[in-house]
Formats: structure tokens, C-alpha cells, sequence
């Protein structure tokens, strides 16, 4: 079990640390590589997925409903510690509610699970992605519209791949896979790109982040093990509902506590030791569902 845990997690955290280490020595500006993943390769990614003549989007209803669950109740359960511990409630919850399912979900569940694990995970990050650019902009500022979240690449990938999915309409095979190439570039990127956007960070106060990076897996674990006590699921999704619940804050929620001006240093302390612990905690996950699936 140790060998096959390390054999999944070893190309995540070496492909982050090459990035890490590059970021320090190197110092390359990403700003445009990583904006090209965000509105090219990700959306490639998600559209593939979900076009795939063997998805079926009503087969994902219950998982829909699970992510959903485990978002919110994260951001519930984060404004109740908010209020508890005296922390201001738009600093702590969208680091609880949004995770990294995107730079690391989305690879870790291939690694660990194949490319069959792909599409709930999309799914899952899909939920994630169109709240955060919804809800979770909101939260930060009341004077943002909802109805942005469209102009989002992958948000607007998201509704194609399933206008495509539900009405059973055939994307050239040729083009398919040439968006499926597109795609490919995406898990890589995204984890080179984590590694040297970390080594960027700055850890403005580390009692903060330590709390955040140790409470978002321990109350997205509890969810997750809730969550599935409510929701029956095939054995595949029920092993990513609760891997889902492991993963440490998002990257993303530094960019938006910085473009809000929301106590980013923070924020950023809790990313960046979050994504550390991640070491801890998936492998904890890991051992717990991979004779699941």
C-alpha cells in the first residue's frame, strides 16, 4: 500500500518541486503561460471530458449533488471557526470552501485511479470552478455580478462539453482529439505552475496558515465521510468524494484575496502551507480509499 501511494504521489509533489525549484533559481514570469492554461488548456481539458460520447451527465447527478455539499458545508463549517477564533469570515472561508482540485485533483485522480476517474473528477472541479467564480467572488465583493461567471473560458468549456454530452451531438473525431491534445498540456503545466507560484509565496503569518492548511482537509475529510453516509455512489466517486475533501486551498484563492484586497498575506500563508501538508493528508486519503476503486 506505501509503495503504490508513493508510485501516485510521486509525479505530483516531483513534477511541484522541479517547478519550486526552478521559481527560486530561475524566477520565470508564468503570468502568461498560466493565463494560456486557464483560458486554453484547462477549458481543452474540461470540454474533452465532458463531449466524450461515454459521458452522461445524468449518471453524475448524485456526485453533482455530493460536491455541492461537501463546497458549501465547507463554507459553513468555515464561518462558524471564523467567528470562534475571531478571524474575519471572507479571510477563512474561501480557503476552506475551494480546494485544489484543479492543480492537484484533477492528476491525482488519474494517477491513482485512471483515466476513468477523469470525467467525475472534471465534474467536481466544474462545481468547484463555477461557484468559486460565482459565489466566492461575491463573498469577496457584494458588487460583483453573478452572471460574469460566463465570461469564464472554462466555466463557458463547461457549458459546451454539456450541451454537446446532452444532446448527443458528435464533435469530428479528428477535432476531438486534437482538443484532447490541447487538454494533455493542462495537468503538467498546472502542477510545474503550482510549484513556482509557491516558491513566489510569502508566508505573512504563519499561525494563520497553519490553521488553514491543517483545518481544510480535517473538516473536508469529516464531510466527505458525512457526505457519503447521505449519498450512495459507485465505488470510484465515493474514493474522490473523500480525496476531494483532502486537498489543501487553491491557488486561485490567493488571486482573488490579492484582487480584493482581502488580507492576502494570509490568505497566502494558508495556500502555501496548505499545499505543504498536502503531503500528509493525501497520502492519509489515499490509504483510505484505494482499495475502493
Amino acid at each position: 500500500m506505501l509503495i503504490r501511494i508513493v508510485e501516485i504521489l510521486f509525479p505530483l509533489f516531483s513534477i511541484t518541486a522541479l517547478g519550486y525549484f526552478v521559481g527560486r533559481r530561475v524566477k520565470p514570469d508564468l503570468s502568461q503561460a498560466n493565463k494560456l492554461n486557464m483560458d486554453v488548456f484547462v477549458p481543452a481539458l474540461v470540454f474533452a471530458a465532458l463531449a466524450n460520447k461515454a459521458f452522461d451527465i445524468s449518471a453524475f447527478l448524485p456526485l453533482i449533488a455530493a460536491s455541492i455539499v461537501m463546497v458549501v458545508g465547507s463554507g459553513v463549517a468555515a464561518w462558524v471557526l471564523a467567528r470562534v477564533t475571531g478571524m474575519q469570515p471572507k479571510t477563512l472561508v474561501p480557503p476552506m470552501m475551494f480546494n485544489n482540485c484543479g492543480n492537484l485533483g484533477l492528476p491525482l485522480a488519474v494517477l491513482a485511479f485512471g483515466e476513468l476517474a477523469l470525467a467525475p473528477m472534471v465534474v467536481m472541479f466544474m462545481v468547484s470552478n463555477l461557484l468559486h467564480f460565482s459565489f466566492g467572488a461575491w463573498l469577496l465583493d457584494h458588487r460583483v455580478s453573478v452572471l460574469t461567471v460566463w465570461r469564464v473560458p472554462s466555466v463557458l468549456a463547461t457549458a459546451l462539453g454539456l450541451g454537446v454530452s446532452l444532446t448527443h451531438f458528435e464533435v469530428w473525431p479528428p477535432l476531438l482529439t486534437a482538443i484532447r491534445m490541447l487538454g494533455e498540456i493542462a495537468i503538467p503545466l498546472m502542477l510545474f505552475g503550482l510549484g513556482v507560484r509557491l516558491a513566489n509565496a510569502r508566508i505573512g503569518a504563519i499561525g494563520v496558515g497553519v490553521f488553514g492548511a491543517v483545518a481544510r482537509p480535517l473538516v473536508g475529510l469529516a464531510l466527505s465521510w458525512m457526505v457519503l453516509q447521505l449519498i450512495e455512489l459507485p465505488p470510484r466517486e465515493a474514493a474522490l468524494v473523500l480525496v476531494f475533501g483532502a486537498l489543501p486551498p487553491a491557488v486561485l484563492n490567493f488571486m482573488f484575496a490579492e484582487r480584493y484586497n482581502q488580507e492576502p498575506d494570509k490568505v497566502a500563508s494558508m495556500v502555501l502551507i496548505g499545499n505543504v501538508a498536502a503531503v500528509v493528508f493525501l497520502p492519509l486519503a489515499l490509504a483510505l480509499v484505494l482499495d475502493w476503486a
